[in-house]
């Protein structure tokens, strides 16, 4: 190389041309570039020897002006056509005669130039260039086809995002939920979310926070989250909508029901059936009946809706409720185990509509214990549609033309006074009913356990023994469901906590889980020798398997589920349905503690009901007026039993955190 050559090296990827100046000892030389800076360089670093001339530092720019007129990437397409059929290799030299009919210096650097930026029709070998097959080209092609698809999506994404977050009406495409998926994904997963890269992608071209925050926050500035979308529920495998085919089946289900496989249903349309339940619930699935006998006996007749007449073991309605395993009910609305067309509709027991039951009908002796029972496929016509209050106001009032009302309420009280007799165990706790409206106003209320929630309660109860009764005596595989007898503490230990919620949560605290297998055994709460859930098939799957055991049995037919059908069936369903009740512990946790945050500035009553952990001062406290119960750490020796005032010092739902200070007659009189 001579000084004054013109040449080509890279820096930092860059392509820069210099002039050659004079040599860096045995094989560098020193080259000065456009912007007079030396560059030492070894003969490695240097792409392109431009041959045929010499020139000055000064002189690179008129080159360049030289060399663009030249650069047309289209005219390498031409030359490739030729040479991919007359095959061979071409030099810059020889390309530059190709296309331009010349080899000036400027020309055969312009021919290199385009050879080096082309990355569709030439690839290198050595100082030469071969063209690439016909069907590679086609590849590459589609692949930049997709690729500049690829991008304009990408472009026009960032549009439509850009004009959400000004305020401007915005139609999200298609294209748009891959990388909204990936936020959801990222914003509820965090590093365990897979495929993130969309996600960080939009957040990094966004200058967002590339973190599950930054995440969350853009979906909610995007409207596409509310600030208080349910994570839990997120992050559970829990389905949220039913599928096209599930939807179709439903609708199939409605417009040609399949043939009842209860031919000879017993006909009760007669009786007057009670359907009794909070009047926001939709899937009504038991009423209640009074048959006055001939010899002056009373025949209680508990209806439940009947679900197994629509579906068969193993269909897709079956098995969409099988992976749900039970309804869902949240603070701001449920998740339904069965399409709400059907839930709410044929597979309820509607006021005025004939309907399928599995009817449970019992005669009890004086103290309330079962006496005589039978179990029958039915049709009934519920009467009336009745809300608690509705029929906490008939006992209260003594509705005359409603004497089934009392009667129920009679023998509710009896079955209560007989379990006690047979050891049940009863805890009264406040319970909170919390309820979140679409404009996310918050209510909480206090379940007030009334002689009509009581009422409901034990016939429900009832119900359960009668048909684990009848699967023990015919040997049935049923989820039985049990629970050990607790280890209380002594009656004079217990006697010095106060009664009432204090005394209710030590004994609480004793109790033992409930468990379901196939063996009846005794449930200890209830004082119950052997126990099944069956008065919930509409929302709870258990229920609904041992219905159709049941009533095949009843048709004299072979049993729905063998032992080990069954067994499995308890197992899969388990898991999701402990999955789905977490989802609903937590949900409702979190619009405690915002309700809480909204309202920091009341104060409450609170009672101390017992440690956690005496030696941290941690300790369980009950806001007696909303029934919550919810730790916290004392600031001063505090004893079970012992009332206080508290304030919300800091409420964090997100973040699962809330700090009560002590509001003292000094700290009152200061917030007065």
């Amino acid at each position: 190389m001579d000084k004054g050559t013109l040449v080509e090296f890279r820096l930092h990827g860059d392509r820069r041309l210099a002039v050659a100046d004079r040599p860096d000892g045995k094989k560098n030389w020193v080259v000065i570039d456009e912007q007079g800076q030396p560059h030492s360089l070894p003969p490695r670093q240097i792409s392109y020897e431009v041959v045929g001339a010499t020139y000055k530092q000064s002189e690179i720019g008129v080159f360049r002006k030289e060399v663009e007129p030249y650069l047309d990437p289209t005219s390498l397409e031409v030359a490739w056509e030729f040479l991919v059929t007359e095959g061979g290799s071409v030099d810059p030299k020889e390309m530059a005669q190709l296309l331009f009919s010349d080899s000036t210096p400027a020309q055969c650097y312009a021919a290199y130039s385009l050879l080096c930026e082309d990355k569709l029709y030439f690839k290198q070998k050595g100082e030469r260039y071969e063209p690439r097959s016909m069907s590679l080209v086609a590849e590459l092609k589609h692949q930049q086809d997709v690729e500049r698809a690829r991008q304009n999506e990408w472009q026009d994404f960032l549009l439509r995002v850009q004009q959400q977050l000004a305020g401007g009406p915005v139609e999200w495409q298609n294209t748009d939920r891959v990388r909204i998926e990936a936020l959801e994904r990222f914003a509820t997963l965090g590093e365990e979310a897979n495929n993130r890269t969309p996600a960080l992608e939009t957040l990094a071209a966004l200058k967002r926070p590339e973190t599950p925050q930054g995440a969350f926050q853009l979906l909610v500035d995007l409207k596409v989250w509310s600030v208080h979308e349910n994570l839990f529920l997120r992050r559970s495998q829990t389905p949220t909508h039913f599928s096209t085919k599930v939807l179709e089946v439903a609708q199939s289900c409605l417009n040609f029901p399949p043939a009842d496989p209860d031919v000879n249903r017993l006909d009760v349309t007669h009786l007057k059936v009670y359907t009794i339940d909070d009047e926001s619930t939709k899937e009504i699935d038991d009423g209640l009946s009074v048959e006055y006998l001939p010899d002056g006996r009373e025949r209680l007749w508990v209806h439940i809706a009947d679900p197994t007449r629509l579906i068969i073991p193993g269909d897709d309605l079956d098995m969409e409720a099988r992976r749900r395993s039970t309804t869902i009910y949240l603070p701001n609305g449920m998740i339904p185990m069965f399409p709400a067309e059907l839930a709410t509709g044929p597979m309820s027991l509607r006021q005025g509509h004939i309907c399928g039951a599995l009817s449970f009908a019992v005669i009890l002796d004086e103290d309330g214990g079962v006496l005589e029972y039978s179990i029958h496929p039915t049709n009934i016509k519920p009467t009336y549609r009745l809300t608690y209050d509705d029929v906490d106001e008939m006992i209260q009032l003594g509705v005359q033309a409603e004497p089934e009302i009392e009667a129920l309420n009679k023998w509710a009280k009896k079955r209560v006074s007989w379990r006690l007799s047979q050891g049940a165990i009863s805890i009264s706790m406040p319970e909170a009913v919390i309820k979140v409206d679409a404009e996310e106003n918050i209510t909480i209320h206090l379940l007030e356990d009334t002689d009509s929630r009581q009422l409901v309660a034990e016939m429900m109860i009832l119900a359960g023994e009668v048909a684990a009764r009848y699967g023990q005596s015919h040997n049935l595989p049923l989820p039985y469901r049990h629970q050990q007898q607790p280890e209380l503490p002594p009656d004079q230990e217990l006697m010095l906590l106060p009664a009432g919620p204090v005394r209710a949560c030590a004994v609480r605290r004793c109790m033992p889980k409930s468990e379901v297998s196939l063996t009846p055994a005794r449930h200890a709460s209830l004082g119950l020798n052997t126990y099944v859930q069956v008065t919930s098939p509409i929302r709870r799957y258990t229920d609904l398997i041992a219905h159709f055991q049941i009533k095949t049995h009843l048709r004299g037919e072979g049993l729905a589920y063998t032992a080990d059908q069954m067994l499995e069936l308890m197992m899969s369903v388990s898991a999701s349905a402990k999955e789905a009740s977490l989802v609903e512990r937590q949900s409702n946790r979190y619009w405690a503690l915002e309700y809480l945050r909204r309202h920091s500035n009341e104060v409450w009553e609170a009672l101390m009901l017992r440690w956690l952990r005496e030696d941290e001062n941690l300790g369980l406290i009950l806001l007696e007026e909303l029934g919550l119960e919810l730790a916290w750490r004392f600031p001063r020796p505090m004893s079970p039993g012992e009332r206080l005032e508290v304030k919300v010092a800091y409420s964090d739902p997100r973040r699962d955190e809330i700090h009560f200070q002590e509001m003292t007659p000094a700290s009152l009189q200061s917030a007065g």
